[in-house]
């Protein structure tokens, strides 16, 4: 059984408090974009090893345990140790430690693949309770559509909010932002106006009231962020912000224009979805 989870952009994201349980309360709305990896699930004759992981594409660094796939399995297979044991196959596409939260989808996507190959019974919301376990944007992938978020992002309701009519320009500069590091620069602090409002509003309103918390500090730590953001708009976008804590950038461009002309599209990489 194959499936093809797809990565999601920030519009707005706004660091409001500091939680006693260490984490910290934020508001941002999740939209779903159309640059996917793939996961596939087989059943395994290997009676020797619970699962059995490979993966193509993108390198994937780190420890392979701490991978978001093996920890869904893990997790269901302690409720349903019915759950044979099973060959996983990767294709990483989606860049990592860019803020398009891949790794979660890729986690949530074996969720689901598990619940349906397996004939678990899981609903939805049991669904959302096991991916808030694997992180905190999990949860978002079950929905997949968009959803204004709130706690530590995995309180999530629907919101009205349709961007078919654009191009989305996703930019990835290749760095890593240490999100701890992210959040140290931070003065949490509530916002006059919530990004569901913001969100609702003409796009043209965007530039000047929807903001990504995290691009003051990291721009000064990045400059040429700043300069990625600044010829999206020079190219045409009604709106250019950064995803999550970095360092991935889009701009969103009205449909049936040229394609923008970006000086530093041979330095890093970009996806036209």
């Amino acid at each position: 059984m194959i499936a093809f989870p797809h990565c999601k952009i920030n519009l707005g994201l706004s660091i409001i408090a500091k939680r006693a349980d260490g984490y910290h309360e934020l508001e941002t709305v999740f939209y779903p974009v159309a640059l996917q990896d793939m996961v596939e699930i087989v059943h395994s004759d290997n009676t020797s090893s619970e699962i059995q992981f490979s993966n193509t594409g993108l390198n994937i660094p780190g420890d392979e345990t701490n991978n978001l796939c093996i920890k869904a399995y893990h997790l269901l297979k302690k409720d349903f140790p019915s759950i044979p044991a099973i060959k996983m196959h990767l294709h990483k596409h989606i860049p990592m430690g860019a803020g398009l939260g891949g790794g979660s989808s890729d986690g949530s996507a074996v969720l689901k693949l598990l619940n349906q190959q397996f004939n678990l019974g899981l609903s939805v919301t049991q669904l959302v309770a096991y991916a808030a376990q694997l992180g905190s944007d999990c949860p978002f992938f079950i929905y997949d559509n968009p959803c204004h978020a709130t706690g530590r992002g995995e309180i999530l309701s629907p919101i009205p909010c349709n961007l078919s009519d654009y191009t989305i320009v996703l930019v990835h500069p290749g760095i890593h932002v240490s999100t701890a590091w992210a959040f140290g620069q931070l003065t949490p602090h509530a916002k006059e106006k919530s990004i569901a409002t913001i969100v609702s509003q003409p796009m043209e309103t965007w530039k000047e009231e929807l903001i990504n918390d995290f691009e003051a500090p990291i721009f000064v730590a990045h400059p040429y962020l700043a300069e990625i953001k600044t010829e999206l708009y020079q190219q045409g976008a009604i709106y250019a912000s950064m995803s999550g804590s970095g360092s991935s950038l889009f701009g969103l461009f009205p449909k049936g224009k040229n394609k923008p002309t970006l000086s530093f599209e041979q330095k890093f990489r970009i996806d036209y979805i």
